[in-house]
């Protein structure tokens, strides 16, 4: 049993306020999983300024002047961030030379976000005062995703949290449980990609990202995923560009999406949805059964 919460503004006199209005969604479902949590923002000035690639990380140390000290040995321009147990770091290169110059000079960092467009904030605690040590309030930008986790299938730690970002400027977050993920899971690991979790969710994001680098659009991508991952679940996975949401064929997962003409957004449950203006004149309905939800920027 986890939460998830999703919103993606269509409105830009709203785009100041996308932290404000997710940080009051994650805490309408805090109860759906009260160990950990994490959050994916689209667009924020400060954490993904234009043009400047960003990375986000774990492990990459507790001194931030000594991380910013060891990225200026290779990239003086670079500017590191630190949000609770994730670090984030922006410079105006590509993304593959951001990581090549991370890997050099924080070896120990795990990646747990890249792109153009996102930041990925993850930790464990209380979400909401996970929300808080990540200034989630004061953030802004285009989209975001968010989810409170209740660990059943492997440790609680900010790896484990979701989302799960695998793909340049993709995120995944999942409430659920996938049956066949370790055999997947082997599958992939013999195509040469490596995990960072034992989590199931990141399975069905690895699957997610190697399908979209293979050439297909984000819903024939979750289309595949719903042939071949067995389960419960609900997913909502949001690119660069889309945001969509998907259940299996049981479809017993709890799943809400609202509609105005300023946004579309998704939850775990109505409350979460009741925060956002405007809900009063929104289409809101259940996701159908392994139909994709695809929205585009």
């Amino acid at each position: 049993m986890c939460g998830i919460v999703g919103l993606h503004l269509r409105e830009p006199s709203l785009y100041p306020r996308l932290g404000e209005l997710l940080t009051a969604m994650l805490g309408q479902v805090v109860e759906r999983g009260p160990d950990s949590a994490g959050v994916a923002v689209y667009g924020d000035p400060r954490l993904t300024p234009p043009g400047r690639a960003t990375l986000s990380l774990l492990d990459a140390g507790d001194d931030l002047a000594a991380v910013q000290a060891a990225l200026h040995e290779r990239l003086p321009d670079a500017v590191a961030l630190t949000a609770d147990a994730t670090t984030v770091v922006h410079a105006p290169v590509s993304a593959a030379e951001l990581l090549a110059a991370v890997g050099g000079a924080l070896p120990q960092a795990r990646v747990i976000g890249t792109g153009t467009d996102v930041a990925v904030l993850k930790g464990t605690g209380h979400p909401v005062d996970l929300a808080v040590s990540f200034g989630l309030a004061d953030v802004s930008g285009w989209q975001g995703v968010g989810h409170t986790r209740m660990a059943t299938e492997s440790a609680v730690t900010p790896e484990g949290a979701h989302p799960f970002s695998v793909g340049a400027d993709q995120c995944l977050v999942h409430n659920g449980s996938f049956a066949n993920h370790a055999t997947i899971r082997r599958e992939l690991s013999a195509q040469g990609m490596a995990f960072d979790s034992e989590n199931d969710s990141e399975v069905g994001a690895r699957f997610i990202a190697h399908q979209l680098a293979q050439g297909a659009d984000l819903e024939k991508a979750l289309r595949m995923l719903c042939e071949r991952f067995d389960g419960f679940y609900t997913l909502l996975v949001a690119t660069g560009d889309s945001f969509a949401v998907v259940r299996d064929a049981i479809a017993c997962k709890p799943a809400l999406i609202a509609e105005t003409d300023g946004w579309v957004a998704m939850a775990s449950e109505y409350r979460a949805l009741d925060v956002l203006p405007g809900i009063e004149n929104a289409r809101i309905f259940e996701p159908e059964p392994e139909e994709v939800y695809v929205w585009q920027r």
